[in-house]
């Protein structure tokens, strides 16, 4: 009878192992995907190779992401890198999201780069990605060199000494050194996924 339920135990864990080894880890390569953003265009992961990318899974609803966009905290975060070598998506992955929201909400906080569409949850699943906002960084050879938060200042009450992880990391990658921190812990909104 114990070998039978051991198997069985196996048989019940595997799956969630090779769930768990498809979704997006630190050193490990990220994993593909391709979606359209809030004009319909395509983007994929494979065809920013060669160039860091920085994923922000976001939602225009949470008041974490409202408070970071009305601070400007990613569209200076993004100014300071040089746009050749650096490539930013944000990834909306929220159920009842629509690209005309998207395309809205983009226009009113004037920032220029793509608002990729998954409201199926599919990609933001692959990565984990639990709050909004979450945070990836991605190597010019498409492995995750940071996933976490933005910064050290969840609360939004920090005047100064604020540490941005996601331009040490970038900032790391670009002068050829090890990211100082590769993971922290994301905080935000719970993503809306699709039940």
């Amino acid at each position: 009878m114990k070998p039978f339920f051991t198997a069985v135990a196996l048989a019940v864990m595997l799956p969630v192992v090779a769930i768990a080894g498809d979704t997006a880890q630190v050193g490990k390569p990220a994993p593909a995907f391709t979606l359209k953003d809030e004009t319909g265009k395509e983007h994929s992961l494979a065809q920013y190779k060669g160039k860091v990318v920085v994923l922000e899974w976001t939602n225009p609803d949470c008041p974490f992401v409202k408070r970071h966009y009305t601070a400007g905290t990613m569209q200076k975060t993004l100014a300071g890198f040089d746009a050749k070598k650096v490539v930013w998506l944000a990834v909306d992955s929220t159920a009842s999201n629509a690209a005309e929201k998207s395309a809205t909400w983009k226009k009113e906080k004037g920032f220029t780069y793509a608002v990729l569409q998954d409201a199926s949850g599919t990609v933001g699943k692959a990565y984990a990605a639990k709050t909004t906002p979450h945070m990836y960084v991605i190597d010019e050879q498409g492995v995750v060199r940071y996933a976490g938060a933005i910064d050290d200042d969840p609360r939004g009450n920090k005047k100064e000494g604020i540490t941005n992880h996601v331009k040490g990391a970038v900032d790391a990658l670009l002068s050829g050194k090890p990211v100082p921190a590769a993971t922290t812990e994301p905080y935000g909104c719970s993503v809306k996924y699709k039940s």
